[in-house]
């Protein structure tokens, strides 16, 4: 029976349908197309997605962008899992164009209430006051119309966040970057904003994203080279948390590209 098995995967058909299951189930390769998550994620980076973090997506063929199987349940998933949590780094689908994969951070999900003011994160947990009491002791909490929100709640634990000091509002910029009302984000949906918040197009710009567009998030990276290629080794097999760690207590060093990216 072994041999038989054996046998099989080594054939071409069974390579075939191994690879296949492994991109439609386990694991895809993603490149990291543009700026908007550096300094945590560079362009450049190669990583591999891992697909069974929040459920099981709708597999579909590579690059043709083809369902294999329906949406029998209309949320984009074969088996449901877990949900992005706040603070994940996820792989979703653009809700503009489900053909394009983008990555961001997952700043809110549902309940939650968030606001901009002066670029600064404001976010009001759906739990409620007590829980920014209980959990947010050592950062910065302002009261709003009888709500406690955390001003940038991620910056603290996330060192790749930053924020471009040459992009002001003098300069013509988008006031999306700079200032937004409280908005209460919508159940099993999700609010992204890239780590290089003046150049990123995020939901800022096109709003949340539901479930059905979640598809994982980066596992590790396994290469990496910059744009005159050359390979970055410090970065290659190394999981987000572990360049985070890496990057703590650094000093950054970050060229900007003009726009939204």
């Amino acid at each position: 029976m072994l041999g038989k098995i054996y046998r099989w995967s080594s054939s071409w058909t069974g390579t075939v349908i191994i690879v296949l299951a492994i991109i439609f189930f386990v694991a895809q390769a993603f490149v990291i197309p543009s700026g908007s998550m550096k300094n945590t994620l560079l362009i450049g980076d190669m990583l591999f997605v891992k697909k069974f973090s929040y459920g099981v997506p709708v597999p579909r063929i590579p690059w043709l962008e083809i369902p294999v199987f329906p949406d029998l349940k209309g949320n984009g998933h074969l088996i449901d899992g877990d949900k992005p949590q706040r603070g994940d780094i996820v792989v979703f689908r653009y809700p503009g164009n489900d053909a394009i994969h983008y990555v961001k951070r997952c700043v809110a999900t549902g309940g939650d209430i968030i606001a901009l003011k002066d670029k600064h994160l404001l976010l009001h947990p759906s739990e409620g006051n007590e829980f920014v009491k209980e959990n947010y002791k050592d950062q910065q909490v302002v009261e709003i119309s009888g709500k406690l929100f955390i001003v940038d709640p991620y910056r603290k634990d996330h060192p790749g966040i930053h924020n471009d000091p040459a992009v002001t509002k003098d300069g013509l910029q988008p006031y999306q970057l700079f200032d937004m009302l409280p908005i209460q984000i919508p159940q099993g949906e999700f609010f992204m904003m890239g780590d290089n918040r003046d150049h990123s197009n995020d939901s800022r710009f096109w709003g949340t994203v539901e479930y059905k567009y979640i598809v994982g998030k980066p596992w590790f990276i396994y290469f990496s080279w910059s744009e005159d290629k050359e390979i970055r080794w410090d970065r290659v097999f190394r999981s987000v948390s572990s360049i985070e760690k890496y990057m703590e207590g650094k000093k950054l060093e970050i060229n900007h590209e003009k726009g939204i990216y």
